[in-house]
């Protein structure tokens, strides 16, 4: 092995292969959109020690307008929200790309908010409060039905 920035076993090498999560692959992106404060705190490093590359915003405006900008293989969004709440999100990000996966948590879980979801393409519906390990269950099956599970 050696350390000569150009070689493919150099430190760069293995730094994009890190960066990638594994050799060839990219690292799945996902998007936190939670107005609490907390939960962003507590997902984006998560994700991030689990190998995932994690935004997190707690303001929906900022949030959409980072969706414009890029796309994300996931978006996990609260639903109730001021300003823009979790459905219109889901339907604006859906309209963008269609391919992207999106989670919807919240506290009000109804069977209507529920069905709202799955009717607008939402990939599933937690409820509020989850463990850590549940929501990473749902990230690991949409990689799964995405073809997007690393190695």
């Amino acid at each position: 092995m050696t350390d000569e920035p150009n070689s493919p076993n150099g430190p760069d090498a293995q730094a994009t292969a890190a960066e990638k999560g594994g050799p060839g692959k990219a690292r799945t992106s996902i998007l936190v959109l939670d107005d609490e404060a907390i939960v962003c705190k507590r997902l984006k490093p998560f994700f991030q020690k689990a190998g995932y590359e994690a935004e997190a915003y707690s303001n929906p405006a900022e949030a959409l307008a980072r969706v414009q900008q890029r796309r994300f293989d996931v978006v996990i969004t609260d639903l109730k929200m001021e300003g823009l709440d979790g459905l219109a999100f889901l339907g604006k990000v859906k309209a963008l790309y269609p391919d992207t996966d999106v989670i919807v948590i919240t506290g009000f879980a109804t069977l209507e908010t529920s069905r709202e979801s799955f009717r607008k393409g939402v990939f599933d519906f937690v409820a509020k409060p989850f463990k850590l390990a549940e929501i990473l269950d749902v990230v690991r099956r949409v990689e799964k039905e995405r073809g997007l599970t690393r190695e």
